[in-house]
């Protein structure tokens, strides 16, 4: 018995012999590598057999011997293969040695050994590596999940906003540049990654919404100037170009209200133009067809001249005196009944003998200028020193004679500019008036009386 015993005790000294020594830790008091992040070893893996290993593995990187770094972190994997703290610690052996490509594929087997994703170290490592192979969005992406998991990394979050910062910077010069060459596509895809970077810039959204609108999307390009609008309520020139958006859409009330916005918000003499014709336009919208297309008619009716005088000199209207009109028969179920019954109630066109308006009857230029020569009785009123160009002038037309019942009131409407002769001094009182003429006679009696 006592023999096998000194036998066993033997076998115990030789095999104790004959395993393999393990190296000495080195003493670290200056890391070699000061801005790496130790992995810390969750109390999951606080009794593995592959912690004293990972250990030794990171103090040899920090004394800059790398095989002797890997040659632990590698055995350490090996006794416990989903000692993950070893794997992170493989990646930063690769930073050391400037691989950062190898270094990204360790940190992403760490990560991925981690059922959270959350271990700070190994986001932190992914994020130096991405950086090194010149992926900054991605990096600044781990470095983002890296503060998010450790809310008390002070120095990480600075970095993250430097980082958020220079990563918008970049992607605004790029963005910037594919807009003026014209590649909107790819100044599009730009300005969405410096939004995802920085989602609270209201200048981001604004130039977007400037790209979108160049490439045909407007219901996108106000969605953004919205956007800027909100985070930025005095953003004037993204409600400026919000509303020219909108009139170019049909859109007048709503473009009418942006300018308006606009011009609350700072004055622009240009706005200030866009937001009256934006209102014009808005209120012509609301009008009949007819109307609207006044001016390509060839030749305008009686009722379409009434409409014209109705709502374009609706204050001269308003203010003439008004006559007891006849009753007019023929106007009820006629789309300009209103404005019919307007100027026959302030004498600008009277009804027939028979209480017929004959509202699709044709204009003349006769019949024009009767119309004019009273909206210039009305004129004159506000513009006396005016009225004395056309109350006292006899023209001569070469085809109306001074006895002709229209005589005065053509050579008042001549006189006055806003009808013209016609060649060899002619008046030409039966031609069909265009709807062009009509519009511009309305024009330029605005014009007299102030209102343009």
């Amino acid at each position: 018995m006592a023999a096998m015993r000194r036998c066993l005790l033997a076998a115990v000294v030789l095999v104790s012999a004959c395993a393999p020594k393990l190296a000495p830790a080195p003493v670290v008091t200056t890391p070699k590598f000061p801005e790496f992040m130790r992995p810390a070893v969750p109390a999951a893996f606080a009794s593995s057999a592959a912690a004293p290993g990972a250990s030794r593995g990171w103090a040899f990187l920090q004394a800059g011997d790398f095989k002797s770094a890997e040659r632990e972190l590698a055995s350490a994997l090996k006794v416990d293969p989903a000692f993950y703290p070893a794997e992170t610690s493989l990646g930063y052996v690769e930073l050391a040695k400037k691989d950062a490509k190898t270094a990204l594929a360790h940190f992403d087997r760490a990560l991925e050994l981690n059922p959270q994703h959350s271990d700070v170290s190994a986001l932190v490592g992914r994020g130096q590596a991405l950086l090194g192979l010149n992926r900054e969005g991605d990096a600044l992406a781990a470095f983002e999940a890296a503060v998010a998991a450790d809310p008390s990394q002070v120095d990480l979050a600075r970095r993250v906003e430097v980082l958020r910062f220079r990563t918008v910077e970049q992607g605004l010069a790029r963005a910037r540049e594919a807009a003026k060459a014209g590649r909107l596509d790819e100044a599009n895809q730009a300005y969405q990654a410096a939004i995802a970077s920085s989602p609270d810039s209201a200048f981001l959204y604004r130039e977007l919404g400037g790209v979108e609108r160049r490439q045909g999307n407007p219901t996108a390009a106000v969605e953004h100037f919205r956007k800027a609008v909100a985070l930025d309520p005095s953003d004037a020139t993204s409600l400026a170009q919000m509303g020219e958006v909108l009139e170019e859409g049909g859109d007048f009330e709503g473009a009418a209200k942006a300018y308006a916005d606009s011009l609350a918000i700072e004055p622009n003499a240009a706005v200030e133009a866009r937001v009256e014709a934006a209102r014009s336009r808005a209120a012509l919208a609301l009008l009949p067809a007819e109307y609207r297309a006044l001016d390509q008619a060839a030749q305008i009716t009686r009722a379409e001249l009434a409409a014209l005088i109705g709502i374009r000199l609706a204050t001269l209207v308003q203010n003439a005196p008004r006559v007891n009109a006849a009753l007019m028969t023929d106007v009820r179920n006629n789309w300009a009944a209103p404005w019919i019954m307007a100027v026959a109630r302030a004498g600008i066109m009277e009804p027939f003998a028979n209480h017929a308006f004959q509202p699709r009857s044709v204009v003349r230029r006769v019949d024009l200028a009767q119309a004019v020569a009273r909206l210039l009785a009305r004129t004159a009123v506000v513009n006396p020193a005016a009225a004395k160009a056309w109350e006292s002038a006899r023209l001569k037309f070469s085809d109306l004679s001074t006895g002709h019942l229209a005589y005065t009131a053509a050579s008042a409407a001549v006189a006055a500019g806003v009808l013209t002769a016609g060649p060899g001094n002619s008046f030409q009182p039966s031609r069909p008036v265009a709807g062009a003429e009509a519009i511009d006679a309305v024009n330029k009696i605005e014009a007299l009386a102030g209102r343009r």
